[in-house]
């Protein structure tokens, strides 16, 4: 579990770098499919991941409101005020917490019954969905840049044991 979220975290943090030189029009010009554009995309992913880390931990997921943070570094500047509580929770999941029940409960009182462990995957698999359409909405578009590889191998996520 730990590993895929740093491996998420540093991926982000790619995509966060391969932005930096982008116009501000082109970060926040209208995309099909996905959340809107390139800049909502990434403060979609850092938001989504806090709320679901506090819903779990039983404390309130406010959704932060993306036009207070419209542009490149504010959403860097969420990230990392956002980052250490999840890293917590994160560094502290043990398999004691796979099979707990999480109710989500909906406005019209209905609730969905899911495992945290579920939960956890659906937040790595939601960045992961995520940083697809950045990639391809980057390939689409005709941008310079290649974009950031989703490849897992050379992030040095686990450490090699020699002989």
């Amino acid at each position: 579990m730990q590993t895929f979220f740093r491996y998420n975290w540093i991926v982000r943090e790619q995509w966060y770098e391969w932005c930096k030189d982008l116009p501000e029009e082109e970060l926040l010009r209208p995309r099909t499919g996905g959340v809107g554009s390139i800049l909502q995309t990434l403060f979609h992913i850092v938001d989504v991941e806090w709320s679901w880390i506090r819903r779990l931990q039983g404390k309130p997921d406010d959704l932060e409101n993306f036009d207070e943070y419209a542009s490149l570094q504010k959403v860097r500047e969420l990230d990392q005020r956002f980052k250490p509580e999840v890293e917590a929770f994160v560094a502290a999941w043990d398999n004691s917490m796979e099979s707990r029940v999480f109710y989500d409960y909906r406005r019209d009182g209905s609730f969905d019954m899911d495992a945290w462990g579920e939960v956890m995957r659906h937040i790595i698999a939601h960045q992961i969905h995520h940083m697809g359409q950045l990639s391809v909405w980057a390939r689409e578009k005709g941008i310079q840049k290649n974009p950031v590889s989703p490849n897992v191998i050379g992030k040095n996520l686990i450490a090699v044991q020699q002989k």
